[in-house]
């Protein structure tokens, strides 16, 4: 689960986005040419506001108090690219290729509201040279992937609302965790629409202004800390069912491309990290490394659809990224019964220490799964 997303309002945009990436370090363009962001808590500030088409770099400078996400946005608010938890006082480097059109830098100081926006023009024809058909056969994969999990999540999602309106909590309890499975995998596909993770994955914490906390957390502090099932539960259960087929419905219209997948890997990490590992995300059920193991898979599944590619422009990596997948899995199967199964020890009973070891793992993998756009696109 991440901040609020920002709300669709218009049918996708013709300007369509053809690979992105992000690094830490450097990017395909000279420093002479990327926009520099300047974002603190009341302002974001952009060195340009028109750039030819193709790839346009972002070097971001947080100077505020707050961590900060920023993004470029289509003009209907669908994100093209984005990085959250950009610290105070930190840099980052953001990449993305993108065709003609309108566009929008935006800053949103503590990852809440609608952001400090710019306006981006991206002028120009743009072309971009023809990519190997190994990485459309991992698109076209990747989107069979991402609708079978909707697809397979519904059901799960239907017998815990059913469990919830029937009122017993321990059948809801026994339901919860396989029903988040899906969409922990696939978690950044559905955030690209904007409109659907404030509904279904908000924390109490993440919620804005005015916002009612509906989806999967609000009815997990119902069963696990308040401990009874009301009337209002009861609605929530199937406004939940409603909220998911919208996202079932629309997941087949995302926009997906190489980049986008070994960007969403990496994201999924920092789920990991910044949720997971905290015991932020499920601090009620206590339910952390089902989800955490649905990031890893998820993450790991865009890996090895792009690795063909990846391991050919970069062997180096690619056994690096085998080596530390296989390491932080292994370390996940000691906290279940078996290596086929969902049944993982309760996040409460996972010492200061262990946490630890489990953070240091995602911390190995994550910095060599940064590299994976940039590998597939030499």
């Amino acid at each position: 689960m991440r901040a609020v997303r920002l709300t669709v309002t218009a049918a996708a945009t013709a300007a369509t986005l053809t690979a992105l990436s992000a690094c830490t370090a450097k990017s395909d363009a000279k420093d002479s040419e990327a926009i520099r962001v300047t974002a603190a808590d009341s302002k974001c500030e952009t060195s340009a506001t028109s750039v030819p088409a193709g790839h346009v770099t972002l070097k971001i400078e947080n100077k505020g108090s707050k961590a900060t996400e920023v993004e470029i946005l289509f003009p209907d608010d669908r994100i093209v690219s984005e990085k959250e938890n950009i610290g105070p006082g930190t840099k980052y480097t953001l990449t993305a290729e993108v065709k003609a059109g309108a566009y929008e830098i935006a800053c949103r100081p503590g990852m809440k509201g609608h952001g400090i926006r710019q306006k981006l023009t991206v002028t120009g024809s743009g072309t971009s040279a023809a990519r190997d058909p190994r990485l459309d056969k991992a698109v076209a994969d990747y989107r069979r992937y991402a609708q079978e999990q909707a697809d397979q999540t519904l059901p799960l999602v239907e017998t815990f609302a059913k469990a919830v309106k029937a009122g017993d909590v321990d059948a809801a309890k026994k339901a919860y965790a396989p029903s988040r499975l899906g969409w922990e995998r696939t978690e950044p596909v559905a955030e690209s629409f904007g409109d659907i993770d404030p509904k279904v994955d908000v924390r109490a914490d993440g919620l804005e202004a005015g916002q009612e906390w509906t989806g999967w957390h609000r009815l997990e502090k119902a069963l696990w800390q308040d401990k009874k099932i009301g009337g209002k539960e009861k609605a929530l259960a199937g406004r939940l069912v409603t909220d998911l087929k919208d996202w079932q419905e629309r997941v087949g219209k995302a926009e997906i491309t190489p980049t986008s997948m070994a960007n969403g890997a990496k994201e999924l990490l920092d789920e990991v990290a910044t949720g997971k590992v905290t015991g932020e995300e499920e601090r009620y059920s206590h339910t952390d490394l089902v989800d955490f193991k649905g990031n890893v898979e998820g993450a790991q599944k865009s890996y090895e659809l792009l690795k063909p590619v990846a391991a050919k422009n970069d062997p180096v990596l690619a056994k690096e990224l085998d080596k530390q997948f296989t390491s932080l899995n292994a370390l996940l199967d000691k906290y279940r019964s078996g290596k086929t199964d969902y049944e993982f020890v309760s996040y409460e009973k996972v010492t200061k220490s262990q946490r630890k070891e489990l953070s240091d793992a995602v911390n190995a993998l994550a910095e060599p799964l940064s590299k994976l756009a940039a590998a597939v696109v030499k």
